[in-house]
């Protein structure tokens, strides 16, 4: 850690191995676990908090105050779990009052020039590939995956194990285990390749399928959807995971595929 050319606060607290890159700034009350890397010209701001094992490449700025004008300077954390890599030039906000805390949890992936605003909050495993934009209080699922230059709306939730085609335009919310595409967003099929991967087997996967065409493709209303799923599914822990955000989707969630533009 010993670097002459960064500059490091007395009030930082750094782990041990830390490695720290020349031109690098890092602020009063960060704090940085054991074996993580941080690049040059990398700028760490006050109320960050990082893991161990990270890798933080040149030019992200994490934890700088939110672009939110009601924020007013109070105390807020941004928070980067054990494990995760941030590319070039990610700039991760601070949270505000409204949560205290951006929040990216652990073994994540955020690839050159995302942008992950204030108050969002994203579980583990989860990539954001190049350019995507994230607004304040968005919410992703562990194992999400969001393509590049993706757009998310302010105050969507992305599900567990999601995953939204690049160029997207998000403004409603994507259910768990399901890909979104076309324009506007809509659902193309369940995530049938990446819950292979994950370890699901074939029983879980065609129950999670039945599921979503009760949904999507069977002409209901989701009122009536989510009754017909209750009634004559079995419960498990995936069929209430998607009733239950479903039913606490607040922007409602994205539509099936008409093909009409």
């Amino acid at each position: 850690m010993n670097q002459p050319l960064a500059y490091v606060h007395p009030g930082a607290k750094i782990a041990k191995n830390v490695v720290i890159e020349p031109f690098t700034t890092i602020h009063n009350n960060v704090e940085i676990g054991e074996g993580t890397w941080i690049g040059s010209n990398v700028t760490i701001m006050e109320g960050a908090r990082i893991g161990k094992n990270c890798n933080i490449f040149p030019g992200a700025v994490i934890s700088a105050v939110p672009q939110d004008l009601k924020f007013g300077g109070e105390d807020s954390l941004a928070i980067i779990g054990d494990n995760s890599t941030i590319r070039e030039c990610v700039t991760i906000n601070r949270g505000t009052v409204a949560s205290g805390v951006t929040k990216l949890g652990k073994n994540c992936l955020v690839m050159a020039t995302a942008h992950i605003a204030h108050d969002c909050h994203i579980g583990d495993n989860a990539i954001i590939v190049n350019g995507v934009a994230l607004a304040g209080h968005v919410t992703v699922g562990s194992f999400a995956i969001i393509g590049g230059l993706a757009a998310i709306h302010q105050f969507i939730s992305i599900g567990d194990h999601a995953m939204i085609s690049g160029g997207s335009l998000v403004r409603k919310d994507v259910p768990p285990y399901t890909k979104a595409a076309k324009e506007p967003l809509s659902y193309v099929g369940i995530n049938s390749i990446g819950l292979r991967r994950r370890g699901f087997s074939p029983d879980k996967i065609r129950e999670i399928q039945d599921i979503y065409r009760i949904l999507y493709q069977k002409n209901y209303n989701t009122t009536q959807a989510l009754s017909i799923i209750e009634a004559e599914m079995e419960a498990t822990p995936e069929r209430d995971e998607i009733i239950l955000f479903i039913r606490n989707s607040s922007r409602g969630v994205m539509k099936g595929y008409t093909g009409i533009y």
